[in-house]
């Protein structure tokens, strides 16, 4: 099942970056970001696979 992760910004929690992963790498990327102090928005991709405008890798 793939999800929709979102690094939030530090200053109003707005999203900065999109990325879509599936849930076998969603744990890494909660560990990494949990380490670095990033907070996260993560949310499961719809099944019509709409996702955010500008989704990329962070």
């Amino acid at each position: 099942m793939p999800f929709e992760i979102f690094r939030l910004d530090e200053a109003g929690g707005t999203a900065t970056d999109a990325l879509i992963a599936e849930a076998d790498a969603v744990r890494d990327i909660i560990d990494t970001a949990a380490a670095a102090g990033e907070r996260l928005y993560i949310r499961p991709v719809s099944a019509t696979g709409t996702t955010a405008a500008g989704a990329s890798a962070f």
